[in-house]
């Protein structure tokens, strides 16, 4: 089984989900209940943080330890594969591979606000990495000047991630409304393009498990106390 969990970096978009099991983005937990339901790779996409607990390494370190195969991308998936790579995480796509080599420092660049599974996650604000790939290709278009295109980024950089939107990074820029027409005309969808990259890299997976690696496993106090935890939230069967 093939777990994907994604949610704003790819709303309403067409991909082949046959033989994915496609579920919310992920919390603290998740990706642990997947390794638990028989999962023989993940794929980590979008994941949700603040008002709940968010994806935890220490489960995708459990889920490596048992040969399954965790790959990352574009969101928080991203993030935790730069952190984990040193124990067989897998980045896909550019913004991974930018955190990855240290080019890529702030979690906040991949961050956006977006509506609940009722509206598909649909995103709700811009995220930084977005309006950068947006504004350079702007600029290479000839749709935005060099100091129009530094004033955008600017302004992107200076808003909070929940904030920002087209409308928000025009305004701060001191452009003129029109430019969202020219902005929306050319966007570049960057976390999209890279959630499709592992949605791709995920359904070419062999079937099964892997070795599990030489490195060990520690159940350390806060792992043991989240599986009480757990155990003590799991429905009777």
């Amino acid at each position: 089984m093939k777990v994907l969990f994604a949610g704003p970096s790819l709303s309403e978009q067409s991909y082949d989900r046959s033989g994915l099991d496609v579920r919310a983005p992920a919390r603290q937990g998740d990706l642990h209940r997947a390794v638990l339901d028989g999962a023989d790779a993940i794929g980590l996409v979008d994941g949700v943080f603040g008002f709940v607990p968010s994806v935890w390494h220490k489960e995708i370190l459990f889920a490596l330890k048992q040969g399954v195969r965790v790959l990352g991308a574009a969101s928080i998936g991203a993030l935790r594969a730069a952190e984990c790579a040193a124990y067989g995480m897998e980045a896909v796509g550019p913004i991974a591979e930018g955190y990855l080599s240290g080019a890529r420092v702030e979690d906040a660049d991949v961050c956006l606000a977006h509506a609940p599974a009722e509206l598909h996650f649909m995103p709700l604000s811009e995220p930084l990495v977005d309006a950068e790939a947006t504004i350079a290709a702007m600029r290479l278009a000839g749709a935005a000047s060099d100091s129009e295109a530094a004033a955008l980024l600017a302004s992107a950089q200076a808003i909070y991630f929940a904030d920002r939107t087209v409308e928000g990074i025009i305004a701060g820029a001191g452009l003129p409304p029109a430019f969202a027409d020219r902005y929306r005309a050319l966007r570049v969808g960057a976390k999209t393009a890279d959630a499709l990259l592992l949605v791709e890299r995920l359904k070419s997976l062999p079937v099964g498990r892997g070795p599990a690696p030489d490195w060990a496993f520690v159940e350390s106090d806060p792992w043991r106390h989240y599986l009480r935890q757990a155990a003590g939230t799991a429905a009777p069967s």
